[in-house]
């Protein structure tokens, strides 16, 4: 009874004589609530406004007195159904040619600390978001996110299904928030400005209508919601009532209602650009640098329709302004994904989601020219690409691979859709197609069902093969109690060289059921939750066969928030993984034989049980720093030698803001194998990355990037058969030779001065350079290996 009596004080708030804080009386009364088929639904009229507004952060011009606004926010993160602490005031009004947000957020706890932020950087802050679903459909919308002094962060909201029920490493990420996470690699233009005030802050927002896509009605209705994130508690806030328990977030939005003759005008943006780079390597006579050839490209947008756009590039530079930081790998079978960065292919993105990631546009490595048209139409949201690629991509190396890459979706209801899927690269005789269908359908509010067929056909030199691709799941996403089962299997014969499938000839059953208890405003305990995952893996021919399964792990994982943004993880994890002689075709084993050594193929044992445990903290995001750490350790398959290791596994990151413009960010992964038969190591890898930026003015900022990549490997040999050395096979010399020890020792230097006013006006001066010493992370003994220099300048020209 005392154990259940603590434990239940745990999620019950703390009784304290202290006064409470004064705060500002609200402005307004919370908007009506009406029911026109979604749950709880607000509805507001915004007014029609002639004039303009100066973007100073001051709400003091006489549009704001006459804007709608919108009051009575409600907690939705960690727990959801409370009245929010903080008083938040929102003004919405629109001209012919944009909408206008203002805001009044009230803080009483603490003074707000905001930081003058590089776009799309302002996770870590005090921040407002604004949900604009501009087609009213509850699936996807608009995102556009301001600081107290402005500085913006933008993208889209696609409601994808994505489960919070979900067990293991890899799983969703939204449980703490309770919703689906915006994609930030769009950008769009338009205007922001913020100011810190003795209540808490004010910020304007303008929004054009050329900026983004809407109905092509002359009256019409937009799904609305606007959170806010607190920094100083980790709070989320939402101004349409929001519960965790439903299926979608969107789908709980309230309504910009009788917007009528909005003017987008002509949308035509010409995008000239032009690159110059220098690379610099060792050569006979010395180190020299080598002056590119210069690349001219350029972009163009047109809108066709109000919602439909037509997006064209010629020679486009693709050089991406950071590089991509280095991974580490957990199961050699498993490519690693890089996210997209490219601006041409960021417009207009939601529209090419698809499950299963079989649209992933960087297989497009350097194209020569590309077009596409994204938008809807007849009904449908409609995304097409087409592109060709650089000869260097292509199997023979003359011919311009062609992709063709089309997607369709249709709305089902208030919250269900279904789509249809093709990609197509053409290389000369080889290519790859792929074509599928999938749906999501939202039913009883929690419930989701989701499915997806696709099939490929493929021919490279002159063989021929198909496979099929196809997943179901059910998941139940209950306030309490939640579920998810599904299934996804991937035959050794699909492929797709328009998307990405990290590995394939699998078929993975997996089980995870969720339990999830809310704590009362201010309770020690805010939000936790426990997941049980039983997961199933099979070669793909091999399902359901019995004891031939390849992989079975049982995972236990528990999260929690705790009172002031603590956040707070464990997990454990039994699990067995199987043999697979796909990874050791290349191996051989020296053993003693009958007429001295002889070579023979490599075996491992036919499973390895492992037992794993996860450790994780997540300080709150405070005033100047904050950062988190999960360690994993336990026992492991090395599949180096595929014998049982012990690992040591660390990711941790910390944020350091000593001031409002200079930002430092660090990162150290850490991935260890030891041998259990003795102790000895058999690999490390260890990245520690530092990026400092210091932000000069709103538009001008200086970057300067290390990150050092250290690995060592041991001579591996087969335990099994008393140590002895193990063999790998030399492609450039057709033999095998013994798998001996190696280290690797590197540096990436970056460097970049960046001025960009608006997306698509941009002047980048960058350098990068590779080293390597002899002995890691010793700092004291470079060379050298390579080395660069680029400018690159281009101008938005936009019609009026």
């Amino acid at each position: 009874m005392i154990l259940v009596t603590a434990i239940a004080a745990l999620f019950v708030a703390p009784v304290t004589a202290t006064a409470a804080p004064v705060t500002p009386p609200r402005t307004a009364a919370a908007p009506a609530i009406t029911y026109n088929g979604r749950a709880h639904q607000l509805r507001v009229a915004p007014p029609r406004l002639d004039g303009d507004v100066t973007m100073d952060g001051k709400l003091d011009e006489p549009q704001w007195q006459q804007a709608a606004r919108l009051t009575g926010f409600s907690q939705f993160a960690p727990s959801d159904g409370v009245p929010a602490d903080d008083s938040t005031e929102i003004l919405v009004w629109y001209s012919p040619t944009a909408i206008y947000f203002g805001v009044r957020a009230y803080e009483s706890h603490e003074t707000v600390h905001p930081n003058l932020s590089d776009r799309d950087h302002i996770d870590a802050e005090d921040r407002i978001e604004f949900l604009l679903s501009t087609f009213n459909d509850g699936r996807q919308a608009f995102v556009f996110q301001v600081n107290p002094l402005g500085s913006q962060a933008d993208g889209t909201l696609v409601e994808s299904g994505a489960s919070n029920n979900t067990a293991g490493l890899g799983a969703s990420n939204n449980t703490s928030t309770g919703r689906a996470l915006p994609d930030l690699s769009a950008n769009f233009i338009w205007q922001s400005q913020g100011r810190v005030t003795p209540y808490g802050y004010e910020v304007e927002v303008r929004i054009p209508f050329k900026s983004i896509r809407y109905q092509a009605t002359a009256t019409q209705d937009w799904g609305f919601n606007v959170t806010r994130h607190v920094k100083h508690s980790g709070y989320d806030d939402s101004w349409a009532p929001a519960s965790r328990s439903a299926a979608s977030f969107l789908g709980q939005s309230g309504t910009l209602t009788g917007l009528t003759d909005l003017h987008r005008g002509t949308v035509l943006e010409f995008n000239p650009e032009i690159t110059q780079t220098a690379n610099g390597a060792q050569r006979v006579a010395g180190y020299g640098y080598t002056l590119d050839h210069t690349n001219i490209g350029a972009n163009l947008r047109w809108g066709v329709t109000n919602n439909l756009t037509l997006n064209a590039t010629a020679k486009p530079d693709f050089s991406q302004v950071e590089a991509d930081a280095n991974q580490l790998s957990y199961d050699p079978r498993q490519a690693l994904f890089y996210p997209e960065r490219r601006p041409f292919f960021l417009d207009g993105i939601e529209q090419f989601t698809v499950p299963s990631n079989l649209i992933y546009t960087r297989q497009i490595v350097q194209p020569t020219a590309a077009g596409k048209l994204t938008g809807k139409l007849a009904g449908m949201n409609v995304a097409f690409l087409s592109a060709f690629d650089d000869p260097s991509t292509s199997v023979t190396g003359s011919n311009h691979p062609a992709f063709a890459i089309a997607r369709a979706q249709r709305d089902l209801g208030s919250d269900s859709r279904i789509g249809l899927l093709y990609t197509g690269r053409e290389d000369g005789q080889n290519y790859n197609r792929v074509a599928g269908a999938d749906t999501r359908l939202v039913f009883g509010k929690i419930y989701t069902v989701s499915a997806q067929l696709a099939g490929s056909e493929t021919q490279l030199a002159g063989r021929s093969f198909a496979g099929p691709l196809w997943n179901l799941a059910f998941d139940r996403n209950g306030r309490t109690f939640g579920l998810n089962y599904s299934i996804r299997a991937i035959d050794p014969d699909f492929e797709t060289q328009s998307g990405f499938i990290s590995h394939n000839n699998i078929a993975n059953i997996n089980l995870s059921h969720r339990v999830s208890l809310l704590g009362k405003p201010g309770a020690l305990v805010e939000n936790f939750s426990g997941v049980l995952g039983v997961i199933g893996e099979w070669q793909y021919r091999r399902l359901l066969g019995g004891d031939d399964f390849q992989n079975r792990k049982l995972h236990f994982d528990f999260s929690a928030t705790l009172r002031g943004g603590w956040q707070l993880g464990a997990s454990v994890y039994s699990e067995v993984f199987g043999y697979d002689p796909s990874i050791y075709t290349n191996y051989r084993v020296v053993l003693p034989g009958a007429a001295g050594l002889d070579t023979v193929q490599f075996v491992g044992r036919k499973r390895i049980p492992n037992h794993d445990y996860v450790v994780s903290v997540g300080t709150p995001q405070g005033a100047h720093l904050s950062g988190n750490i999960s360690v994993i350790f336990g026992q492991d398959e090395n599949f180096y030698e595929w014998q049982q290791a012990a690992i040591y596994f660390v990711n941790a990151s910390v944020s350091w803001r000593p001031t409002t413009q200079l930002r430092v960010d660090g990162t150290y992964a850490l991935q260890k194998y030891n041998r259990r038969t003795n102790g000895s190591t058999v690999a490390e890898r260890q990245i520690p990355y530092v990026k400092a930026e210091y932000q000069i003015t709103p538009a001008v900022f200086v970057r300067l990037v290390t990150e050092y990549d250290t690995q060592k490997q041991d001579a591996l040999r087969d335990d099994r058969n008393g140590g002895a050395p193990i063999l790998l096979y030399d492609p450039s010399s057709g033999t095998y030779s013994p798998a001996s020890a190696s280290t690797t020792n590197r540096m990436h230097l970056q460097g970049l001065f960046s001025y960009q006013p608006i997306p698509g006006t941009v002047f980048f001066l960058g350098y990068g350079a590779l080293l390597n010493e002899p002995r890691g992370l010793r700092f004291n003994d470079y060379n050298r290996l390579n080395d660069g220099f680029f400018v690159k300048l281009s101008w938005l020209f936009r019609a009026r």
